[in-house]
């Protein structure tokens, strides 16, 4: 089930067997000033890069609102069909949030393919390209790296955690538990 703009229904987590994705409690309260400090660098340097010195603002407006709305929708697509979806927001950021359990390969599927996808390939098209699909391709690969800010941080943080790893919302635990 998808819920839109209301948070999943309550789960029954047992705590004994799942320990917090993040288990440092200052890291974990303090997540999203690292998100910021990394989508402002983000934000620097593809200001530094001239990412922004194209076409005009509508037409750059329109580009981001696909980008963000396809980069959704990858997300959504490695969950569809094995747990429920909700989509909620804080201030002017959105949130995905899935009711499902997932091994360490999916979750880092979740949290990577739109970083694959709309940031990596673009930039190997870049190095084949030039003019405005150049120019489109760079804007694309550089703004879904600012929206995903949080994935790339998480990304790093599923890559540490023990191989046989389960994931179910914001908690882990390893298989043989």
């Amino acid at each position: 089930m998808f819920y839109w703009m209301k948070p999943l229904p309550e789960a029954d987590i047992d705590y004994e067997k799942y320990k917090p994705f993040i288990s440092n409690n200052w890291l974990r309260q303090n997540f999203m000033y690292f998100v910021y400090l990394l989508q402002a660098i983000l934000v620097s340097l593809s200001i530094l890069r001239g990412v922004w010195n194209f076409s005009n603002v509508f037409a750059k407006l329109i580009v981001f609102l696909l980008v963000y709305l396809v980069h959704e929708l990858l997300h959504i697509s490695v969950v569809w069909r094995i747990g429920d979806i909700s989509l909620t927001h804080s201030g002017i950021f959105f949130w995905l949030n899935s009711g499902a359990k997932m091994s360490k390969l999916r979750f880092l599927l979740f949290m990577s393919l739109p970083l694959i996808v709309l940031s990596i390939v673009p930039m190997i098209i870049v190095l084949f390209s030039y003019g405005s699909v150049y120019q489109y391709m760079r804007y694309i690969a550089w703004i879904n790296a600012i929206i995903a800010g949080a994935d790339i941080i998480n990304t790093f943080l599923i890559i540490i955690k023990p191989r046989d790893s389960v994931f179910y919302r914001g908690f882990y635990k390893t298989a043989n538990e």
